[in-house]
C-alpha cells in the first residue's frame, strides 16, 4: 500500500522500517536539511511538505509526541487531512486527549476520510518484536481494513470501541501504570524502614499477590526505584499531565489514583526528579 508516515521519531522509526520491510511504500515527512540527507542514506522515501507526504498515501500514520503536535500536522487548512485523497484512512498513534480524536474523526468525515484511534503500549523494542499493543477506537470494518499494515508491528491489536475510546484506554492504563509505579516506590521506603534490602524484597514479592508490571518495571532495572526517573520520568511526566487534563476537562474525579499521583512518592521521588534532570 502507500503510506505518508509523519512522525519518524523514537517510535515512529521503527514502525515505518516494519511498513516497509513488508513491502509498502513509505513516505516520510522530514523538514530539516540534516534529516533529510540521513533520510536518503538511509534509503527512505521523503518529503518536505505534508502535502507532499499524503496526498497519495492510501493510510497515513501519525506518530508525534503532543496532543497539540497531532493538532497541528492533521487539522486546518495545511493539515494532513485537508491533503489526503478521498477514502484514505488516518491512523492515529499519539497519546493525546479523546476529544482531540473526535476533532479528527469530525474534520475527516467531510471529506471521505475515515479515522482510526489506535493508542498504543510498550516501546520500541515492542515494535521491532511486532508485539506492540494497540487499544483501536475505530469502526470495525475500518480497523479490518488496516489490521494488515498494524500487524506488521503490533500483536496484540485490541478493538475497544469508537473513536476516542483508544485514547480513553490508553490515558485509565496510563494513571493506573505511574499509580502502580507509586505504590512500588513506597513499599520499597516501607521495606527499608523494617530492615530490608530493595532488590531481594522485589525479588521476592514477584512471586507473591502483590507483584504487578510496574513492579517488574522497577526490579528489571539497574538501578531500581533510584533509576525510575531516569528511564521513564519524561514519558510518566507527560502521562500524568495529559490524565489530569482530560479529568478536569471533563469534570471527573481521579479518586484515589489522584492521590497516588500526587503523592510524594510519584511527585518527588520520580516526576520532580526528572524535571530537575532535564
Amino acid at each position: 500500500m502507500r503510506i505518508g508516515f509523519i512522525g519518524p521519531g523514537r517510535m515512529g522509526r521503527p514502525m515505518l522500517e516494519r511498513l516497509m520491510a513488508a513491502g509498502n511504500q513509505v513516505t516520510v515527512l522530514v523538514r530539516r536539511p540534516q534529516a533529510q540527507a540521513a533520510a536518503e542514506a538511509a534509503g527512505l522515501s521523503w518529503a518536505g511538505t505534508i502535502e507532499a507526504t499524503v496526498r497519495d498515501a492510501d493510510v497515513v500514520f501519525i506518530v508525534v509526541l503532543t496532543d497539540e503536535q497531532v493538532r497541528s500536522v492533521c487539522l486546518g487548512p495545511d493539515g494532513a487531512i485537508e491533503a489526503m485523497k478521498s477514502a484514505a484512512t488516518l491512523v492515529q498513534h499519539t497519546t493525546s486527549d479523546p476529544a482531540t480524536a473526535r476533532l479528527l474523526a469530525d474534520a475527516a468525515v467531510q471529506r471521505g476520510i475515515k479515522v482510526v484511534d489506535a493508542a498504543l503500549s510498550g516501546g520500541p523494542h515492542d515494535v521491532v518484536a511486532g508485539r506492540l499493543t494497540l487499544w483501536v477506537g475505530a469502526d470495525e470494518a475500518v480497523l479490518e481494513e488496516v489490521r494488515p499494515l498494524l500487524e506488521t508491528y503490533a500483536s496484540p491489536i485490541l478493538s475497544v470501541g469508537p473513536v476516542g475510546n483508544g485514547q480513553r484506554v490508553k490515558l485509565v492504563n496510563n494513571a493506573l501504570f505511574v499509580a502502580q509505579l507509586g505504590l512500588v516506590i513506597d513499599a520499597v521506603r516501607l521495606a527499608d524502614s523494617l530492615g530490608l534490602e530493595e532488590q531481594p524484597l522485589l525479588a521476592a514479592v514477584r512471586h507473591g499477590s502483590g507483584t504487578s508490571r510496574a513492579l517488574g518495571v522497577v526490579a528489571d532495572g539497574d538501578r531500581g526505584v533510584r533509576g525510575i526517573a531516569d528511564r521513564l520520568g519524561d514519558l510518566m511526566g507527560k502521562d500524568v499531565t495529559v490524565v489530569r487534563e482530560v479529568a478536569r476537562n471533563a469534570g471527573v474525579d481521579l479518586g484515589i489514583l489522584g492521590k497516588v499521583l500526587s503523592s510524594d512518592a510519584v511527585e518527588e521521588t520520580v516526576l520532580r526528579r526528572a524535571r530537575t534532570a532535564q
